[in-house]
């Protein structure tokens, strides 16, 4: 049984705690109470990690579109995509909403949640990664990253242990990316901006680059560590995003 159905089986129930905890419990309801008397899971347990993983993202989903100080339709549109392409049920799809409208909130405690969900993650890198990448293309879901939603990204990656160098390349990245899938004939200077490298790197570095990009965004790993199973198909999308700038760019240097 996944993290969904020990929710709806019971086997969560408050063992969670903290700010990340109030948040679930708000968003699921009833389903949440019916764990209180089963097992507690261990924290860094996958499936306790995927519960976090799903809580934060939607949340803090809502804070960053209102980061500006109102949430675009486009915005919107983005957290309702993300849900599409996780094939959401209707209880997990209520659930998420409810965790984006949470997150709009005035009194919305970002850093502590942030805290707490980087303590669950037990230093799992590539899934942290994940988690900011996520941000930063609602970000983008406009076709722009203004002051705020920059600034607030920033306190983001700073919670979670990104330096601002870190974020400022995965915001090239995520950028590059999300216009590569968006166009028929990228550039191949989007296809270098894909892999965060420049056009002089070797021939060497380039492969080394990609391999470690498609083992950091591989979807079964990053289920194993603890992302919502749901999510397979954002991690296939960017490991395709990947491969296709790679053979783009291997082909242009013959």
């Amino acid at each position: 049984m996944g993290w969904w159905g020990k929710v709806i089986g019971g086997g969560f129930g408050f063992m969670f705690g903290g700010p990340l905890g109030a948040l679930a419990g708000m968003a699921l309801g009833h389903q949440f109470d019916k764990g209180l008397n089963l097992a507690e899971l261990e924290p860094g347990n996958p499936e306790r990690v995927q519960l976090a993983f799903f809580t934060a993202t939607f949340s803090v989903m809502g804070y960053l579109a209102k980061a500006d100080g109102k949430v675009s339709r486009s915005e919107i549109q983005m957290a309702e995509n993300i849900m599409g392409q996780m094939n959401l049920n209707a209880e997990q799809r209520k659930a998420a909403i409810a965790l984006f409208n949470q997150g709009k909130q005035d009194d919305f405690q970002l850093d502590e949640v942030l805290t707490q969900f980087k303590q669950e993650c037990h230093r799992r890198t590539s899934l942290l990664q994940m988690f900011l990448e996520i941000l930063i293309a609602t970000a983008y879901a406009d076709n722009s990253l203004d002051s705020a939603e920059h600034n607030a990204l920033k306190r983001i990656a700073a919670d979670i242990g990104f330096n601002p160098q870190q974020l400022e390349q995965l915001i090239r990245m995520v950028g590059a990316q999300q216009s590569h899938g968006q166009t028929p004939r990228p550039s191949i200077d989007n296809a270098y901006a894909v892999l965060g490298v420049s056009r002089d790197i070797s021939d060497a570095e380039l492969k080394k680059t990609y391999r470690r990009l498609m083992s950091q965004h591989h979807p079964d790993k990053l289920v194993a560590k603890g992302m919502p199973e749901e999510m397979i198909k954002l991690a296939n999308e960017k490991t395709g995003e990947i491969k296709s700038a790679y053979e783009q760019i291997k082909q242009s240097r013959g």
